[in-house]
């Protein structure tokens, strides 16, 4: 294995554990976005519950008036009524009561259709603000606890990342250069051991003259599939690494 390798295969342990930070700390944050959309989506609807109770208010009100109107207009003409001697304006007045007297069931029927209507809504708005309330109260220690986890990430990646520079001041600038382009493109590992002939990466199949490179381990060496670097690990494995676990766990069991 070539010995540039070595430090960037640290550093490439430590660019694991911090991905896998970055992508639980996005599930959390998902996690409070949620819990905020449900939130404003609540106040949304109460905002809209109340807005159309307002309306209807409004609306009966009028309605309402309207048929105050209606009743004092009737009043009127029955005292017209009262005085008239000619059948004429007698029964044309009769008809013009029965058209006000339509009016007024009309608009008395419509306020008691409202009135059902705003009932309905203030029932379903004390039920909204009953979620909402619950909602609220549910919610305050899980942000707590999340944003407790968020900071707890936060300082094990800074923690990581102190690590990671210390070591990236030790390797080759060129090599790291091509790993960290690598690493960007694939957000996973991307300097890995060849095993049983084939790229322990895309685990596709190598060929015998791949694998003797390799071995020698002169230049830096790219799968030629996946573009991940290959090493060579049975000769001199690096401690503390997966494919090294992965090696003990094998000759544990072969004995």
């Amino acid at each position: 294995m070539r010995e540039s390798l070595k430090p960037l295969i640290q550093i490439q342990d430590l660019d694991m554990k911090m991905l896998r930070l970055m992508r639980i700390k996005r599930d959390r944050q998902k996690e409070l976005k949620q819990i905020e959309d449900l939130r404003k989506d609540l106040h949304d609807q109460v905002k809209e519950k109340e807005t159309e109770v307002e309306k209807l208010t409004a609306e009966i009100s009028s309605l309402e008036q309207k048929i105050e109107e209606i009743a004092q207009k009737l009043k009127g003409l029955e005292e017209r009524q009262s005085q008239i001697k000619k059948i004429e304006e007698f029964n044309a007045l009769t008809q013009e009561m029965t058209g006000t007297e339509r009016e007024r069931v009309t608009a008395e029927q419509k306020v008691s259709d409202l009135t059902d209507k705003k009932n309905m809504e203030e029932e379903l708005l004390e039920k909204i603000k009953e979620s909402l309330e619950t909602s609220e109260a549910n919610s305050i220690a899980l942000e707590k606890e999340i944003q407790a986890s968020i900071l707890l990430i936060n300082q094990e990646g800074s923690q990581l990342k102190e690590e990671r520079d210390a070591i990236a001041t030790t390797t080759d600038p060129d090599t790291l250069h091509i790993y960290e382009r690598l690493l960007r493109n694939k957000k996973d590992r991307v300097i890995v051991p060849v095993e049983n002939r084939a790229c322990s990466g895309c685990h596709i199949a190598l060929t015998a003259q791949h694998e003797n490179i390799v071995r020698k381990g002169e230049n830096l060496i790219f799968c030629e599939h996946c573009s991940r670097i290959h090493y060579w690990q049975e000769a001199e494995a690096i401690e503390g690494t997966p494919s090294e676990t992965k090696r003990r766990r094998r000759r544990v069991a072969s004995t």
